[in-house]
């Protein structure tokens, strides 16, 4: 019996096999037919891999292979409207964070409240307030021809130039507003002096700065690197001095002076203690400086609206290698010539002398890619454009010119007062002006063919 239940097993395992699963019926009771339960004692599952795939990730496209639909002129447009409103933002932000309307100011005194106000300008270089600091600050908010609504203005393009230069040199950049009291943001302006630009230098200082100055350009009128230099000067100072203050009137008197005054005061160690010891000009500069940045700082808060800001803010600078007059690109690319003067102002005359090394032409930012498109259609035009330069005697002509100005004429003006202000004679503005009598009325425009003098 045992045999024959092995045998049964055994088969049904062979076929459960080969068939599939094999159900047995377990019958609890013998005398009932019905099925009660039903188990499964064996299964098999069976798999077959006929192949195999393998996937190969693709590869991401490279960058310089991607392209674009915009033009390079298009490019440079959106590039000029984002630094603009970037610049402008900027500008915008700083004064904002010194415009809080606080109810508490409105009920203090003039000094305490200036005073206060110069000490949230937490700054590197120390703003005291005292009595000489306020006489400067009542001079820019109440004097009719305080210069500070044009200079607002204009710091939107000078400023940003000035910041960058003085952080990259590791500097203050509250020294921005050492150019204006040096040359209100006039690039041109003269000193009776004759110290020039927007630092005022002298030519001697200038030159030993690394400035180029000679007949048709003087880069104390560069904006970029007129800066570098006061920049470096102005380290110099502070490096000999180890004072702001110091570093300050030396710039103004020269580092001899103040190192006798000094010296004569016997052991003084600030601007302060040898106040009374310098001369009038130099006495004024440091307290002028506090004031001019306080006034430039908190001008929203006394009513002062920036005027004169520049038509183009965001520039940038091409090379050139070649001479050329400011002529043939304004008539290329149709720039006003004005506009290119403005940007380029160490170009006395209108000429970049590129005959044996390159120099800077700066344009506004939209301009580039179009100065690079048609440059050799610009350097093309320059016989028709420089001819008249290579006669020594236009040449003359061109420099007096590139010296002048355009004077406003004044209530109470006559044209010998304008001929003693300018260091010049009553003929030679009529003859300048091709005037037949010396009756001038106010708002009238006179050319002057001398630097402006300083204000």
């Amino acid at each position: 019996m045992k045999k024959l239940t092995i045998l049964l097993l055994a088969t049904l395992t062979f076929f459960s096999s080969v068939a599939g699963p094999i159900r047995l019926n377990i019958f609890k009771n013998k005398k009932k037919t019905k099925v009660q339960n039903v188990v499964t004692i064996y299964d098999t599952v069976r798999v077959v891999v006929t192949d195999t795939i393998r996937v190969e990730p693709k590869a991401a496209p490279r960058i310089d292979t991607l392209s674009h639909t915009l033009t390079p002129t298009q490019i440079d447009s959106l590039l000029h409207q984002w630094q603009t409103m970037s610049t402008i933002e900027s500008y915008d932000n700083y004064f904002e964070q010194f415009s809080a309307d606080l109810t508490e100011e409105c009920n203090l005194p003039k000094d305490s409240l200036y005073k206060m106000r110069l000490q949230d300008m937490v700054s590197p270089v120390h703003l005291p307030y005292n009595s000489a600091v306020r006489k400067y600050i009542d001079y820019y908010l109440e004097n009719k021809w305080s210069p500070m609504s044009r200079v607002i203005g204009l710091s939107k393009f000078y400023f940003p130039i000035f910041e960058q230069e003085l952080i990259n040199a590791g500097l203050p950049v509250e020294l921005c507003a050492l150019a204006i009291i040096e040359s209100n943001l006039n690039p041109t302006i003269s000193s009776r002096a004759g110290a020039v630009g927007l630092w005022q230098f002298m030519p001697s200082t200038g030159k030993n700065l690394g400035l180029e100055i000679n007949s048709l350009v003087d880069e104390r009128c560069d904006i970029i690197l007129s800066t570098r230099a006061a920049c470096k000067f102005l380290k110099h100072l502070y490096d000999t001095f180890g004072d702001w203050a110091l570093a300050l009137a030396a710039y103004n008197a020269g580092p001899g002076r103040i190192s006798r005054a000094l010296a004569r005061s016997g052991g003084a160690k600030s601007y302060w203690d040898i106040y009374y010891d310098l001369n009038t000009e130099t006495r004024g500069y440091v307290p002028k400086f506090i004031a001019a940045l306080y006034v430039y700082t908190y001008h929203k808060q006394h009513g002062i609206t920036p005027i004169a800001t520049p038509d183009c803010i965001a520039t940038d600078t091409v090379t050139i290698n070649r001479t050329m007059h400011l002529g043939q690109v304004a008539s290329t690319l149709d720039i006003p010539l004005e506009t290119l003067k403005t940007l380029n102002p160490q170009y006395k005359i209108d000429i970049i002398p590129a005959a044996r090394k390159p120099y800077s032409l700066r344009l506004p930012t939209n301009y580039i890619s179009q100065f690079i498109e048609h440059q050799e259609q610009i350097y093309s035009k320059d016989s028709l454009y420089l001819k008249e330069y290579i006669n020594p005697a236009n040449l003359d002509k061109k420099r007096a010119e590139g010296l002048g100005y355009t004077y406003t004429v004044r209530s109470g003006d006559n044209l010998g007062i304008i001929a003693k202000r300018n260091r010049c004679t009553v003929k030679e503005i009529m003859r300048w002006n091709k005037l037949k009598s010396t009756v001038i009325r106010p708002g009238q425009k006179l050319r002057i063919n001398r630097p402006k003098p300083r204000s």
